[in-house]
């Protein structure tokens, strides 16, 4: 079955799992370890591994998230920006906001955690073993870090969609167009610049010319099925699972590290703070994930090469 048919399902399941009385002795689940030993010991062995990546990831470059300070641009809030709804109203408005974001994240470094993951990827790739990075993140920050097996499952900030001819393409310009050059800066005071809607991001497909839109999941928009299905099956194949920086609040990225776990698969949290996805877990490591994630996925001593 796939995942938009059961994401519901097991939603449900889980919360019922966490909420059910029973009659007797009440059983407590155990206590996720932070025991880094006993986790590199399940890492020596995994063959497939699957690591969920959110903001927190991407925060340690200097990469702005929707929470605490970012969570207004001007004086909307970032999420009510973020939908179809506004960018059919107001283009100019919500491609400002875009901008500013893809401009903040232009020149930004990959972070410590990274490229652990793709240093772990590469290397475990000669032994015949598997990394699959399965992101929240819209940036360019993993591929950047030579990650190659990444399932980008919100979009991403440098490709463009056009609204009219459904054409998806790289778009890596600074400034993407120039009108917008200088533009969306986020200060409460900062008026809307009115750019005309046939200056903006046009396609540069032949004999289109359409409205270009950012290729990220808005909110209110359903996910790539393409790339649910692959997440459907690396979810199914990976021995071991990593959950890290993600605050496990955004469905239905929230319920892959649950699921995986539901399977008796060992699932490990990196994370600044507890979450509340933490007590279905093996493992929980606090702490900046550039500082926790090297160590736990650096070579094993059972390593060939």
């Amino acid at each position: 079955m796939m995942l938009l048919q059961n994401r519901a399902a097991i939603a449900v399941g889980l919360r019922m799992c966490s909420t059910h009385v029973t009659k007797g002795p009440v059983i407590e689940k155990p206590r996720p370890t932070s025991d880094m030993s006993e986790f590199r010991k399940v890492f020596s062995k995994a063959k497939h591994i699957a690591i969920i990546t959110g903001s927190g990831v991407s925060a340690e470059s200097g990469v702005p998230t929707f929470r605490r300070e970012n969570e207004k641009w001007r004086k909307w809030q970032s999420q009510d920006l973020a939908t179809p709804e506004a960018f059919s109203r107001y283009p100019a408005r919500v491609w400002e906001f875009y901008h500013y974001r893809r401009e903040a994240v232009i020149n930004k470094k990959p972070s410590a955690a990274h490229l652990a993951i793709a240093e772990c990827e590469a290397r475990l790739r000669k032994q015949g073993r598997s990394v699959v990075v399965i992101t929240q993140c819209i940036d360019d920050l993993h591929r950047q870090a030579g990650s190659k097996h990444v399932l980008k499952i919100h979009g991403s900030l440098m490709e463009t969609r056009c609204v009219s001819c459904g054409h998806v393409t790289v778009n890596k310009r600074s400034p993407i167009c120039a009108a917008l050059k200088g533009k969306g800066a986020p200060g409460p005071d900062v008026a809307d610049a009115q750019i005309p809607v046939d200056k903006l991001p046009r396609c540069d497909e032949r004999d289109c010319h359409g409205l270009l839109r950012p290729n990220v999941v808005f909110f209110g928009e359903t996910l790539d099925s393409h790339i649910l299905t692959q997440v459907e099956k690396e979810m199914e194949l990976c021995d071991l699972c990593l959950v890290v920086g993600t605050s496990s609040i955004v469905y239905p990225a929230a319920m892959f590290g649950p699921r995986i776990a539901s399977r008796g698969v060992p699932v490990a949290e990196f994370n600044l703070q507890t979450t509340p996805k933490t007590e279905y877990f093996m493992y929980h490591f606090q702490g900046p994930c550039g500082t926790t994630l090297p160590p736990a996925l650096a070579k094993h001593e059972s390593e060939r090469f």
